[in-house]
């Protein structure tokens, strides 16, 4: 099994990646740097919005993206604050692109 990386430089990581594909990002919601999980809110600036959350795969042994919210983006948003409530120590990456890239699925973002 693969060292964990710490949140914060997943983030970090997961941010310039976006950056060198000229997408938008930003941390709405810092969380813990070390252990806090990632939620990502891709926003595709039609008032739409999608939100993924990292699960663990049980069968696989794997992390994996999986949706946790999908429609207006007022709904989402409130999705959001409900995980937020949930868990204090969570970080929120808002990903703007009017594409409905996210790069998640990209290797070595699992």
């Amino acid at each position: 099994m693969a060292p964990r990386l710490t949140a914060r430089f997943w983030v970090d990581a997961y941010l310039a990646r976006l950056r060198l594909s000229y997408i938008s990002a930003f941390v709405t919601a810092h969380g813990d740097d070390t252990a806090g999980s990632v939620l990502v809110k891709l926003n595709t600036l039609d008032g739409e919005a999608r939100a993924y959350t990292r699960m663990f795969d049980l069968a696989t042994g794997e992390r994996a993206w999986t949706e946790l919210a999908a429609g207006a983006e007022a709904d989402v948003d409130a999705s959001i604050t409900r995980q937020r409530g949930m868990d204090p120590d969570l970080w929120v990456i808002e990903v703007e692109d009017r594409a409905g890239r996210h790069l998640l699925d990209s290797e070595g973002l699992g």
